[in-house]
């Protein structure tokens, strides 16, 4: 094996990546979902490729060829259960990968995080769009109402949605651009996993303790290749039992309706991951406020690394870490639910209250930890 991997090239960077790779002994884990987010990855790539032999790109086909793959094709609900449920996996384990880094200060490897912050811009991009190709009721107006937000942008806006449109309003070609994004999305999301992991070999892994020693360090393999094993088997085995017990939990009954132009859901809302940035927008009663606010609920996590970057991570940081990581968590709980209720009192009033407690909670987390980092080393 060692000759082999002196020899290939290819070899040698899996052996020394996977195999090699020193790692801290005291993972817990809460670190076992990075490796999960990569067979999310790969399970999302495997069965969208069978499903795209037989979904038809075109409105006046779309809904049926989803019929047509659940009821004729051979295993074809399973494809699309799996994919449908997987979009809802892959989004718990990024959720709880990036709390993971919050909660141990992991965004204190600031390339590692910038990237990760990309990755999270570009899988929310793709479900958006996986969302629209069923061409069901929700999908039709989800997409509606999400590409109207960009007309919002002052002078070109209203350009730029007619070029996304195709047209002057949602169709034939809106669905074909977005049935080839979604389709080349998961590459581009490929590659920045692979830049991701490259700048996370070059620093090393985060660990509880915070510390970087290489003295506490032992090989990925056996030791952790066979704990993430255990994980693969646990996550596909509770896919499998969603997919196979109650397949539409995590969906939209409106989404079994073919789309209709001229018949408006009740309540147009997305996909349950999308709740809590979708209550923040809607707080907002200023148009472009509230596009910029969407944008900002995900990106102003860029700016942790550069808050307080002067501390490194250590055991005395957290208790008060983890005040402040649950007082987060709730509030992101709080908004998706604000974000699955109709537009009207209180639930306006409580997004509100919600969203600037969300955006300020930005400052006083930094602040608070360098006033408890002045408190516990002023000598």
């Amino acid at each position: 094996m060692l000759k082999l991997s002196k020899s290939n090239p290819m070899i040698n960077i899996i052996y020394n990546s996977l195999i090699k790779l020193p790692t801290p002994l005291n993972i817990s884990v809460w670190w076992n979902f990075g490796s999960l987010l990569g067979l999310c990855l790969l399970t999302q790539i495997m069965s969208g490729l069978f499903l795209s032999m037989h979904y038809c790109p075109n409105i006046d086909l779309a809904f049926s060829s989803v019929i047509h793959i659940c009821r004729d094709v051979n295993f074809g609900w399973l494809m699309r259960l799996i994919h449908m449920n997987g979009a809802s996996f892959f989004f718990i384990c990024l959720y709880l990968h990036m709390g993971r880094g919050i909660y141990y200060m992991s965004y204190k490897f600031t390339k590692v995080w910038i990237i990760g912050v990309m990755i999270i811009f570009s899988t929310m991009a793709t479900a958006f769009l996986g969302y629209v190709l069923p061409w069901g009721q929700m999908s039709y107006w989800g997409a509606t109402v999400i590409t109207n937000l960009i007309s919002a942008i002052p002078y070109m806006g209203n350009y730029i949605v007619f070029w996304l449109w195709g047209g002057f309003s949602i169709n034939n070609a809106t669905l074909n651009r977005f049935y080839s994004l979604h389709f080349i999305m998961p590459f581009i999301i490929s590659f920045l996993v692979i830049m991701h992991l490259t700048f996370l070999h070059s620093t090393g892994s985060n660990n509880p303790m915070g510390t970087n020693s290489n003295l506490k360090k032992i090989s990925f393999h056996p030791f952790f290749s066979i704990k993430d094993l255990m994980g693969f088997i646990l996550f596909l085995m509770i896919l499998f039992l969603l997919s196979m017990i109650n397949p539409y939990l995590l969906g939209d009954p409106e989404n079994f309706t073919p789309a209709n132009s001229l018949i408006t859901p009740v309540h147009i809302q997305p996909e349950w991951y999308f709740l809590f940035a979708y209550a923040i927008l809607r707080s907002i009663p200023n148009k472009l406020g509230g596009v910029i606010a969407l944008v900002m609920s995900i990106a102003i996590y860029l700016i942790l690394p550069f808050m307080n970057k002067n501390m490194m991570p250590s055991l005395s940081f957290y208790p008060l870490n983890q005040i402040l990581f649950w007082i987060m968590t709730n509030f992101f709980i709080l908004l998706t639910w604000l974000g699955a209720k109709p537009v009207e009192t209180p639930f306006i009033f409580l997004s509100q209250i919600m969203t600037f407690l969300y955006f300020i909670y930005f400052l006083i987390f930094p602040l608070t930890l360098k006033l408890w980092d002045k408190i516990l080393f002023k000598n």
